[in-house]
């Protein structure tokens, strides 16, 4: 491996994983990274989601604080569907052509966007139409239903390619009453690492990875993930949520230039 192409993927790798752990949306720069040194599109992408992966676990135990009641009581059925949603996105995307879930993602990304700027009125909505004070009530069982399903097109999407998939868990937890950003996020980058983990094994037994730059991707992914976990939780709530709001424009406008 050439030195110029070592220090690039690290680099890259770094920078990953600290956005990864404010806003979301890594694998948008180590993705690119991989396919800029020459590995083919799948396997760029195989080997970006086992590269992130513990930068992304080493998020999870920086936000360990912020697994309150609201938290943990959603997460058993959010890890559940998860794991069967990873596993079946992981299986389509061993099955499709290398192109095609890359024009796919500029449009699925400013959705999720665009989700989560009205994801604040939506919660509000929701607790008015059931008649419940905001952050007092469960949200009624139809409602949780509606955002489990929802829950299980996301972890097919982060088995596929889960490119901004951050910004996707984000808006669903909001859809589920979660009003906490910090709470939020530490529950995205849990849900996330555990599902990308399943697609990982997934990509392994397939042959996908490239394990030399995958190795030397992780060292920086997990740096990047602790120390950018410990920023945002310092961080304005509100300050965040725009930066969530700025990357996810951002990232979109990247991929229609580049695939469209």
């Amino acid at each position: 491996m050439p030195f110029t192409h070592a220090l690039f993927l690290f680099l890259a790798a770094l920078v990953a994983g600290l956005l990864n752990s404010v806003a979301g949306g890594g694998s948008f720069i180590s993705f690119p990274a991989l396919l800029f040194v020459g590995v083919a599109p799948i396997a760029a992408n195989a080997t970006s989601t086992v590269a992130l992966w513990p930068g992304a676990m080493a998020s999870a135990v920086a936000y360990r604080r912020e697994f309150h009641a609201e938290a943990r009581r959603l997460l058993p059925p959010l890890l559940i569907i998860g794991v069967f949603g990873g596993l079946l996105g992981a299986h389509i995307l061993l099955r499709t052509p290398p192109t095609t879930f890359l024009r796919l993602v500029p449009w699925l990304l400013l959705g999720a966007t665009l989700l989560f700027v009205a994801s604040g009125r939506l919660t509000a909505w929701v607790h008015a139409r059931t008649g419940q004070a905001s952050g007092n009530r469960r949200i009624p069982p139809v409602w949780v239903a509606a955002g489990l399903l929802l829950e299980f097109m996301i972890s097919i999407y982060i088995g596929y390619f889960g490119a901004g998939v951050g910004i996707l868990v984000l808006a669903l937890l909001a859809f589920l009453g979660m009003e906490n950003i910090h709470a939020m996020n530490a529950v995205k980058t849990l849900l996330v690492s555990i599902v990308n983990a399943v697609a990982a094994i997934a990509f392994i037994v397939a042959h996908q990875i490239v394990w030399i730059y995958a190795l030397l991707m992780v060292f920086g992914a997990a740096l990047g993930g602790y120390s950018g976990a410990f920023f945002a939780q310092k961080a304005n709530p509100r300050y965040v949520r725009w930066l969530v709001i700025a990357v996810g424009f951002g990232m979109s406008l990247y991929f229609f230039i580049r695939y469209h």
